[in-house]
């Protein structure tokens, strides 16, 4: 590789590692933000905030790939441009295609980093995600386990705690079941316990009161009791684990044993295949991005008006590729023809050929149709 090639691809990487952090921070926050609302006030330790937020980041690194390689390609680009680097090169007979060489190797770098993110770590945080939603959702101490708030943990069942010590310890407990219609049973206790048990999660109520109503015969009974054991396992609906996704299963499983995972996730095999096409062609993508951002910005040249209007046609050229990947999505989700999943590429190549042919050829008429003098 010629120096000037490692010298383009250094500044590219370099570019690239920050606009990609600050991208991934942005997105994090965002994440982050939503996600400490939902789990902190559902009781859940700073630990479980942490595990959620890092299993979310490989789909957001994946997602941001592109752009963060866009954005660097274009301002590397215009930066060389600016101080005369590219007018130096080009002056030595080097073409539009020529330079685009350390970009080509600064894409290739991004399509193998997006192909082991969307191939392998994607899959594997998204189903070790869903297995810990579900485990969280089904935990009966962080669904209780909260003070001054009337919870429904289900229906029919109200629960209320007053204060929770620092010790575990549960005061002024209050808990409602209207489960069964022939009997209303609501339990208050001074103090309580959650344990943990073999046979489920127990709440131990000390010093308190059961009472029992009949609607039929609206008759109330109530018992004191010094110490009372109550199952509360049924009180947290269980999250049922359902048939497989094929998003949560890793490319060289689908490979291995296509069959197996086409059982386990109740599709047919060809919905296999369209799902590992469309992995490749997501990381082909990052190719076709910086490859259109370098192009516009050499097919810019000189201009009184700024590489403005050029950076928003390469942002159009864009958000044009993502709406032909947009518009297929529903076609390759069905078996059918593998080679529509490449079509964004295929487009989003033809784009950036079309501007590297653009920047060799400034003074050629894109209208051959048109007259000299015709406006």
């Amino acid at each position: 590789m010629a120096k000037f090639d490692r010298y383009m691809l250094g500044q590219l990487m370099l570019l690239f590692g920050f606009f990609a952090l600050v991208l991934v921070a942005v997105y994090w926050i965002n994440n982050a933000i939503q996600l400490f609302d939902e789990l902190i006030a559902d009781g859940h330790s700073a630990w479980v905030f942490l595990e959620f937020s890092a299993l979310s980041l490989p789909k957001i690194i994946a997602l941001i790939l592109p752009m963060a390689g866009f954005v660097a390609a274009i301002y590397v680009t215009n930066r060389l441009s600016n101080d005369s680097e590219l007018v130096v090169m080009q002056a030595t007979g080097y073409s539009s295609l020529r330079m685009a060489r350390p970009v080509i190797a600064f894409g290739i770098i991004l399509v193998i980093m997006g192909a082991i993110l969307s191939h392998v770590l994607v899959p594997l945080a998204s189903e070790r995600l869903k297995d810990r939603e579900r485990a969280v959702s089904g935990s009966v101490s962080a669904r209780l386990m909260r003070d001054g708030v009337f919870l429904h943990p289900t229906e029919g069942v109200t629960f209320y705690i007053r204060k929770i010590s620092d010790a575990g310890e549960l005061h002024d407990v209050f808990l409602a079941d209207l489960r069964q219609p022939d009997r209303e049973v609501t339990y208050t206790s001074e103090r309580a316990y959650l344990l943990r048990s073999e046979d489920g999660p127990r709440l131990v109520m000390l010093d308190g009161m059961a009472q029992t109503y009949d609607p039929t015969t609206r008759a109330l009974s109530t018992t004191n009791f010094h110490e009372l054991i109550r199952d509360v396992s049924g009180l947290v609906l269980e999250t049922q684990a359902g048939r497989r996704k094929l998003s949560y299963v890793t490319t060289p499983e689908m490979l291995s044993d296509p069959v197996r995972v086409a059982a386990e996730s109740k599709r047919s095999t060809e919905h296999v295949t369209q799902e590992i096409h469309w992995r490749m062609a997501q990381a082909l993508l990052c190719l076709v991005t910086v490859l259109i951002g370098q192009g516009a910005m050499l097919a810019a040249g000189f201009s009184r008006f700024g590489v403005g209007p050029h950076v928003v046609t390469a942002v159009v050229l864009l958000v044009i590729v993502k709406i032909i990947e947009g518009t297929i999505v529903d076609v390759v989700s069905r078996p059918g023809p593998w080679l529509l999943n490449y079509l964004p590429f295929a487009a989003g190549l033809t784009m950036a050929l079309g501007l590297y042919w653009r920047a060799d050829h400034p003074h050629a008429r894109i209208w051959p149709w048109r007259r000299e003098g015709v406006a």
